[in-house]
């Protein structure tokens, strides 16, 4: 799930980067021929779409102008209607997040339709994900299935990742394992940490395929390494336990804690028990309650009846520690998910 920081970055890494292929050609001529605001005006006014284009992405990073969404709006859409996709698409994405203008689904509908339906593969993964999510648009999965393959056979690795997931969880086409992964391979191996823990769930668990130890461990450890914190707590059980690996408490430490400060219920749980049986890391009930703490305050009634048990074997002071510990947690964890 997208935090507003992540957002936030994306939109300001559209309009460096999805303008791209127009954007520095027209940027050079501008600059080379000394253009100025008002000449770009007169241009844009006669309705040159690369002077239209240079205005609207001035006015949205206040580059040489005072920084005006409206008119940033008002401009980038006057080029779309040209017809380039990638400036439809860029469009599109300032309606899709709704953070330099107000959110409006359908028309990002409308501008990723435009751009998807030249081949813009970025248009046709997020015209797909509109579609299956049924934003702006009735729910259509069988439009979903077309877009998300449009984007995939031209390489996206998120729609390679979501059209995988469609057809391992049979969303609105027959369940098919092989297809999933056909598709989560091609974008795990793109480096998608999404897919890197899709495929390392299936070879765990042998759905579809032949269960596999040493795959699961492989594509876990990829993905926790950028992140992803169900893998990391997945990477952390095999760990844990030992399944088809030698058990290794300190790694599963590792990967717990990792897990468990991106907020993840089950790594808080195990993360107080190895704390509390001083298993990969010495004993310490400070961190064990402060952590089971976390959980309890979720509705976990085991993570309270431990919580409770340990408190008996605790100082008053320890306690005090413990209810900070758990409070500056709580606070820091929920920063990072906002």
């Amino acid at each position: 799930m997208a935090t507003k920081q992540m957002i936030k970055k994306r939109v300001a890494l559209l309009l460096v980067v999805v303008f791209t292929s127009v954007f520095f050609p027209l940027q050079v001529t501008a600059e080379s021929n000394g253009e100025k605001v008002s000449s770009l005006q007169v241009k844009a006014d006669e309705g040159d779409a690369s002077a239209q284009y240079i205005l609207g992405i001035m006015y949205a990073t206040g580059d040489g102008v005072p920084q005006d969404n409206q008119m940033a709006l008002r401009w980038l859409t006057k080029a779309a209607e040209q017809g380039d996709a990638n400036i439809q698409t860029g469009l599109a994405e300032l309606y899709y997040f709704g953070e330099k203008i107000a959110q409006d689904y359908q028309k990002a509908v409308y501008w990723y339709t435009k751009a998807a339906e030249q081949g813009n593969a970025h248009a046709q993964f997020y015209l797909a994900s509109l579609y299956r999510n049924g934003k702006g648009i009735p729910q259509d999965y069988k439009q979903a299935l077309h877009w998300f393959t449009k984007a995939a056979e031209q390489g996206n690795a998120h729609a390679q990742f979501s059209l995988g997931s469609l057809y391992r969880n049979g969303k609105g086409i027959p369940q098919d394992y092989e297809q999933a992964l056909h598709w989560y391979t091609k974008a795990a191996e793109q480096g998608d940490a999404h897919a890197q823990f899709s495929l390392g769930f299936m070879y765990k668990n042998g759905k579809g395929i032949p269960q596999s130890y040493e795959q699961a461990l492989y594509w876990y450890t990829k993905a926790a390494e950028q992140g992803d914190a169900h893998a990391q707590y997945n990477l952390g059980l095999l760990y844990d336990e030992g399944e088809g690996i030698p058990k290794d408490y300190k790694q599963a430490f590792y990967w717990y804690k990792k897990s468990a400060e991106q907020g993840i219920p089950h790594a808080q749980y195990n993360l107080g028990l190895k704390y509390a049986n001083g298993e990969g890391v010495p004993q310490d009930y400070v961190q064990a309650y402060a952590w089971w703490s976390l959980v309890a305050s979720q509705g976990d009634a085991d993570a309270k009846h431990n919580r409770d048990i340990i408190l008996e074997k605790m100082s008053p002071g320890q306690i005090e520690e413990s209810q900070k510990l758990s409070k500056e947690l709580y606070k820091k964890i929920n920063a990072q998910t906002e």
